[in-house]
Order: structure tokens, then C-alpha cells, then sequence
């Protein structure tokens, strides 16, 4: 006789996403941006977001931007990721299990840490909920998601650029940029 926990109940499939990435740096290091977009075929959603740091380096933020992405899910999901990116490609699919093992250092008996292991600790970390499978393309070359990946995270470097914390602005600079942020979102 089968009792109530002879037979789990049936999981609900994962949803099955596209993560689209790309960062970008003025100077390698300098100021950076990275971008996402996250899109739900089956329901045609999508999210897009870009930020972007004073100093940092290219790798950085194309590691940045797939974090971000995987931060937005709400639940875990089959993720198709896609960057022109092999540092970020390779780094999923081939080492960052690897490295997590060896305790982020470049092999089992060095004890010099990966570049940008606090990057790859968190995206490792956010990647457990998930099934993701990295996708290179070619940048530069058409693929609409990637070209806009590109201009955000480009658009990103250059605003974090030119923003200047330590320098008052007046009333009169603020409300000229709110009113060009209004004008820009208008179309």
C-alpha cells in the first residue's frame, strides 16, 4: 500500500530565459559599464538594465553584466546566456566549477587567487539556482541584443565618465538635467 510521501509531487519545470550580456571600459582600467537583457520567450518580456563603476577593467564588467542578469530572476531557471565575451563563456562553461573546487586560486597548488575572484564567487554562487549554458557570439556583427548590450554598456562607461561626485552642482545644472532625463525618455 502507497502512502502520501511514496510519491512526491511532480516539479514545475524551470522557465527557460535569454540572458544577453556585454561590458565595455574606457581605458582598460578606467571607467566601465555593463549591460543586460533579460528576455522570457515565452511570454515576450523583457527587462533591460545598465550600470557601470569609475574604475574597473573590461573583464569586470562583462562578468558584472551576467551577475546583474541572474540578480533580476525571481526564480531559478534554464538560462540561455549569450556574450561576446570568451572570457565570460569559457569562464562559465569550462572553469568556473574548477575553480570554485580549488578554492578560486589558479590551480590546487598555487596560492595566488583567480583575477577577478570576487566576481566569479558571486556569479558562481547565483549560477547554483540555475541551469545555464553560455552562448558566444560574434560582437560587432549584427546580433541585435549584443549591439544593444553594447550601446548600453558603452553609454554607461561614458555617463559613470563624466559624473563627478566631489563637485556641487546648482539648483539650475540639476533641473537642466532632470529636464534633458525627461526629454530622453520621451523620445
Amino acid at each position: 500500500m502507497s502512502g502520501p510521501t511514496d510519491n512526491p509531487p511532480p516539479t514545475k519545470p524551470k522557465t527557460t530565459v535569454e540572458l544577453y550580456t556585454d561590458g565595455d571600459c574606457i581605458g582598460n582600467p578606467g571607467p566601465g559599464g555593463w549591460a543586460f537583457i533579460l528576455r522570457h520567450p515565452s511570454s515576450g518580456r523583457t527587462k533591460e538594465r545598465s550600470g557601470g563603476e569609475h574604475q574597473t577593467t573590461n573583464n569586470r564588467m562583462e562578468v558584472l553584466a551576467v551577475i546583474r542578469g541572474l540578480e533580476a530572476l525571481k526564480l531559478p531557471s534554464v538560462v540561455d546566456l549569450y556574450s561576446d565575451s570568451e572570457y565570460v563563456v569559457k569562464g562559465v562553461m569550462e572553469r568556473m566549477a574548477t575553480q570554485a573546487a580549488h578554492g578560486w586560486h589558479k590551480s590546487v597548488k598555487s596560492s595566488k587567487l583567480i583575477k577577478n575572484d570576487d566576481l566569479w564567487r558571486r556569479l558562481y554562487e547565483l549560477a547554483q539556482a540555475h541551469q545555464v549554458t553560455a552562448h558566444w557570439v560574434k560582437g560587432h556583427a549584427g546580433h541585435p541584443e549584443n549591439e544593444r548590450c553594447d550601446q548600453m554598456a558603452s553609454a554607461a562607461a561614458k555617463k559613470i565618465s563624466t559624473y563627478q561626485p566631489n563637485v556641487p552642482k546648482s539648483l539650475e545644472q540639476m533641473a537642466d538635467d532632470l529636464l534633458a532625463e525627461a526629454e530622453r525618455a520621451e523620445g
